[in-house]
């Protein structure tokens, strides 16, 4: 998942206090460079393989673009302008060119684009918020996010109103996150796993803080029907929400994700949006 989803897995910090507390927009962007810029080189040597060097993958079920075409026909995407948010080491946007689109990698980690340079290829990098996209307005045709930036920020509709501004009219985004019900369910891939551990409607952050209390991971909580009205009030019309399920050939287990988990509730949610 290009590329942020291990606050998902529980993993933090030996030192860091979990808490759920409030988080403005600038404590979450400092904490979520911060900790991608220390735990980037861990995460590609861990899920490296998994994810590719070139491979779309949309989340740990392992839902791959190549297959679903939720951004359209792969025939279809030859010459299109695409933005890759939250790229991580870039493995969708080379995916992307691959099939002779030109695609374009933010992200807010500059360790996590350091490693988009080591696996190499043609493909434009830019470190930068997402709440602040550095491209004139109507740059690209689509854009899309696998698990990158949209957990992570306080003011999710800010991001949907910058993805609206440099799309195209009829342009796509396409983005996915955390399945908003795996938040009332501890984040364990086995059985203890299944039992409602925390309210659903509860929107408090989850933060891992420093001992003098500095967030160094934040990760915010929506409903599935604040995702909705998110992309509505960013300007898109939603026509598709992708819920994969856990395919048989996966045998994997990754932070909360599991076969165990995946074949009973689920673990990813897909917004397919479009700018009219």
């Amino acid at each position: 998942m290009n590329q942020e989803d291990d606050a998902a897995e529980g993993v933090y910090e030996a030192d860091a206090e979990a808490v759920r507390r409030t988080a403005d927009e600038t404590e979450s962007s400092r904490a979520s460079r911060g900790w991608w810029d220390r735990n980037a080189d861990e995460y590609q040597s861990d899920h490296g393989a998994f994810l590719g060097d070139d491979r779309f993958v949309w989340g740990p079920e392992g839902l791959d673009e190549a297959e679903a075409g939720l951004l359209g026909p792969p025939d279809a995407l030859r010459g299109r302008d695409v933005l890759e948010i939250g790229a991580g080491a870039a493995q969708c946007s080379r995916w992307l060119a691959a099939r002779g689109a030109r695609p374009v990698a933010l992200d807010l980690s500059h360790r996590q684009l350091q490693h988009a340079l080591r696996i190499g290829g043609e493909v434009p990098l830019v470190e930068a918020d997402a709440g602040a996209l550095p491209f004139r307005d109507g740059s690209f045709d689509l854009a899309c996010s696998a698990y990158g930036a949209v957990p992570f920020v306080a003011d999710p509709v800010r991001v949907m109103r910058e993805v609206r501004r440099v799309l195209r009219p009829g342009g796509r985004w396409v983005f996915s996150v955390t399945h908003p019900i795996r938040w009332a369910f501890p984040d364990e891939p086995g059985p203890e796993g299944l039992s409602v551990a925390a309210s659903y409607f509860d929107r408090t952050p989850y933060v891992e803080q420093d001992e003098e209390g500095n967030a160094v991971y934040v990760e915010h909580h929506r409903t599935l029907g604040d995702r909705v009205r998110d992309v509505v009030a960013g300007g898109f019309r939603l026509v598709d929400l992708v819920e994969p399920e856990w395919p048989a050939w996966n045998a994997q287990e990754w932070g909360g994700w599991s076969p165990l988990r995946g074949n009973l509730i689920p673990g990813t949610a897909i917004f397919v949006c479009e700018r009219d």
